[in-house]
């Protein structure tokens, strides 16, 4: 059953994306804030506009205009109507997102990962095909909407699909389901980036996603449900 915060939003596309257009500096500020790459707002939004800033490296640089730059191609293929939730569509994506990070980008992992601090191990390689569509079918049985976007992401956090950005990956799948069914996107912020890490270490060593799936309920921005359930833009 959907949680209160949503249980009264009527979806609207147009809305959703307008509200998560004005956000992407935000998104991606938190973003890569949980990786450890401390911008500041400002700064984001300047390398967003194209222009660099001092005293960063231009790794940490790329990586910030790469999640903007996903976004930006998220945004579009939902207005396009080319948003799909399948493995092509996640590696297309992946290919901007993880650009000169990942060591391949643009592709499945073709070998073994571990995930800093735990002892679970990802599946191996040659079963990411079978998993992402597993994923997908399982996804499609899920009836409320925020628990089928938080359940692709967590899914794609555990299993590993990608040599890297995974978790950058699982948001912006996360919330390209949302916004293409006309739901405001779910964003962690920094300031919860203890909780997050923790809850996440949690999640991966027993599987159990409720803890999360609470979690990121909670993460929902009362002020964009608020405006969410105000008379809607006509799609």
């Amino acid at each position: 059953m959907a949680t209160d915060k949503h249980w009264h939003i009527t979806p609207n596309k147009n809305k959703a994306l307008m509200l998560a257009k004005r956000e992407i500096a935000v998104f991606v500020h938190d973003a890569v804030a949980l990786e450890g790459i401390h911008f500041t707002l400002p700064e984001i939004q300047t390398l967003l506009e194209g222009i660099t800033v001092g005293g960063y490296k231009l790794s940490d640089q790329q990586i910030a205009v790469n999640q903007g730059n996903a976004w930006r191609h998220l945004f579009h293929s939902i207005q396009q109507g080319t948003f799909k939730l399948n493995a092509d569509y996640a590696c297309w994506l992946h290919g901007i997102a993880g650009k000169e990070e990942a060591i391949e980008w643009g592709q499945f992992r073709s070998g073994g990962v571990t995930i800093a601090g735990t002892d679970y191990m990802p599946p191996q390689a040659s079963e990411l095909p079978c998993l992402f569509d597993k994923m997908v079918a399982g996804a499609k049985g899920i009836d409320d909407i925020y628990d089928q976007a938080i359940f692709v992401f967590l899914t794609m956090a555990r299993h590993r699909f990608f040599y890297g950005v995974n978790k950058r990956m699982g948001r912006l799948m996360m919330n390209g389901i949302l916004l293409n069914a006309g739901y405001p996107a779910i964003n962690f912020p920094v300031k919860r980036k203890l909780e997050f890490n923790q809850l996440m270490l949690d999640f991966y060593q027993s599987g159990d996603q409720g803890p999360m799936n609470q979690f990121m309920r909670s993460c929902l921005d009362d002020r964009l449900i608020t405006i969410m359930c105000e008379q809607c833009i006509p799609n």
